[in-house]
């Protein structure tokens, strides 16, 4: 092997261990939070780097109620995407910086730190229910019929088209005492892992 192939051999091992290590590193950091809260901070291992929730869209001070911030995540890219929209791979997640909060005006506040569009839909849970427990459609989706309202709209509040990456949306709910699924509904998103709990007192 000449001196310049066995560069190359090296160069590319050396790529391939990072690769790994990184993914190792965003997947013990997913396992060992279930996906719920991590005080609000996106860690090294997260897409998009070091920054916190708050870094887009509207300020929590301009914003109805207790606000509670959600960040959306995935693994890959837009290449990643199958033909019919849904995920062909790799992890997708949504945290909370709390996983309680008082009963009355909540504003959920997503902040899309991937690299596709996402969404956040509130869902009551059954009593017994667990989160990611809900049957997923042919189409990749859950049944949202008894949904109490949505953040979809880029860098705003309400339903709209999806939170494109690197921006906000919002939405304020009057919540009652009980269990929620904050969940992405967007094709195979849910089945990838894009569900979180939230409990009302």
């Amino acid at each position: 092997m000449t001196t310049r192939a066995r560069g190359w051999t090296i160069a590319a091992l050396v790529a391939a261990v990072t690769v790994l290590v990184t993914s190792i590193a965003w997947t013990a950091s997913w396992a060992t939070t279930g996906g719920t809260a991590v005080s609000g901070q996106l860690g090294p291992a997260w897409p998009g780097g070091d920054r916190t929730a708050t870094d887009q869209g509207a300020a929590a001070s301009d914003l109805p109620g207790t606000v509670v911030d959600v960040v959306a995540a995935d693994m890959g890219g837009r290449g990643m995407m199958g033909g019919s929209g849904g995920w062909m791979g790799g992890r997708m997640m949504l945290r909370t910086d709390r996983v309680d909060v008082s009963a009355g005006t909540v504003t959920l506040r997503l902040t899309n730190a991937g690299s596709v569009d996402h969404e956040l839909v509130v869902l009551p849970l059954a009593v017994g229910q667990q989160v990611g427990e809900r049957a997923v459609s042919a189409d990749g989706t859950v049944d949202e019929s008894d949904s109490l309202g949505e953040a979809s709209r880029t860098n705003g509040a309400g339903a709209g088209d999806g939170i494109e990456p690197g921006t906000t949306g919002w939405v304020t709910l009057d919540l009652a005492p009980g269990r929620y699924e904050l969940v992405c509904n967007l094709p195979g998103h849910y089945a990838a892992g894009m569900y979180t709990l939230l409990v009302v007192r």
